[in-house]
C-alpha cells in the first residue's frame, strides 16, 4: 500500500502546547498580579482549560464569534464584568505570554525534512484556521502543507470521519494513500483509522485514557519512526503498536 501524503494534526504534535500554555499562563498571572489569587499556576491553568473548552465549543457550533468567545473566556477567568476593550487587552496581555513560549517539538523538522521529497503534506486540526494558520506561520511551517483544514471552518470535527475525508479530498487522494499523524489516541488514532487513513499515534506522553478494544493505530514513540512506516506497506499483515 502506497502512502503518497501526510496529514498533521498541530497542537502537541507538532507544536508543543502544553508547555506554552503552562509557561504562557504562569507567566501573565505573575504579570498581572493575579497568581495569589487561583493558588497556584497549575490550578489557574485547570480554571483556563475548562473555561476555554467551554466557550469554544460554543464557537464551534456558532452560539457565538470567535472575538466574543475570547472575550467570554476572560471574563469568566476572572469572575468580572469588563467592557469588550477590557476584556481584549487583557487577552492580548496573555497571548503575548503565550506566543513567547512557542516551540516545536524538536522531533518536528527532521522528520519533515526526510518527508519532503517523496510525501505530500496538510494540516486537519480542531481548532480554526485564524489561529493554526499564525500559530504556523509563527512557527516557520505553513509552507510546508498544500493545505490547513480545520474543525471550525469545516463544520466538523475530529474523530467524525468527515473531517479526516474532508483533508483527503483537499489532497484529491483517497483514504487508503493518506497517513494521519496526531497525539490522540481516540480523535485523533481510532478516528482516522475509522476514515480509512494509515493512523499514526505520536506518544508524546500525555496521560490519555484510551478505549478497550480493536486495535487501530500504529503508535510510535517520535516522529523519527515515521519515515519508515509511511513508506513501509503497513496497512495490512503488520501488528499494530497502540496501546
Amino acid at each position: 500500500m502506497t502512502i503518497r501524503a501526510v496529514v498533521w494534526d498541530v497542537d502537541d504534535t507538532l507544536f508543543d502546547y502544553t508547555t506554552a500554555d503552562r509557561a504562557g499562563m504562569g507567566a501573565h498571572l505573575v504579570a498581572e498580579g493575579l497568581l495569589a489569587r487561583y493558588g497556584s499556576a497549575e490550578e489557574a491553568l485547570v480554571r483556563w482549560r475548562e473555561i476555554t473548552d467551554r466557550q469554544w465549543a460554543r464557537y464551534a457550533v456558532g452560539e457565538t464569534t470567535f472575538q466574543d468567545q475570547r472575550r467570554d473566556r476572560v471574563r469568566l477567568f476572572l469572575d468580572e464584568e469588563l467592557s469588550d476593550a477590557e476584556a481584549d487587552a487583557w487577552f492580548q496581555r496573555y497571548v503575548g505570554h503565550y506566543e513567547a513560549a512557542w516551540s516545536l517539538f524538536p522531533d518536528v523538522l527532521p522528520a519533515l525534512e526526510a518527508l519532503a521529497a517523496t510525501h505530500r503534506h496538510a494540516v486537519l486540526s480542531n481548532s480554526s484556521i485564524t489561529v493554526q494558520e499564525h500559530k504556523l506561520r509563527t512557527l516557520g511551517l505553513l509552507d510546508r502543507f498544500e493545505s490547513v483544514l480545520c474543525a471550525a471552518e469545516l463544520g466538523v470535527s475530529k474523530p467524525e470521519a468527515g473531517a479526516f475525508l474532508a483533508s483527503c479530498a483537499a489532497l484529491g487522494l483517497p483514504p487508503h494513500e493518506v497517513a494521519y499523524v496526531g497525539d490522540h489516541p481516540e480523535i485523533d488514532g481510532r478516528g482516522a483509522a475509522e476514515a480509512g487513513l494509515l493512523s499514526v499515534w505520536i506518544d508524546r506522553g500525555a496521560a490519555y485514557a484510551r478505549a478497550a478494544g480493536e486495535v487501530v493505530a500504529h503508535r510510535i514513540a517520535t516522529l523519527a519512526e515515521l519515515p519508515a512506516l509511511v513508506r513501509a506497506d503497513t496497512r495490512f499483515g503488520a501488528p499494530s503498536t497502540f496501546g
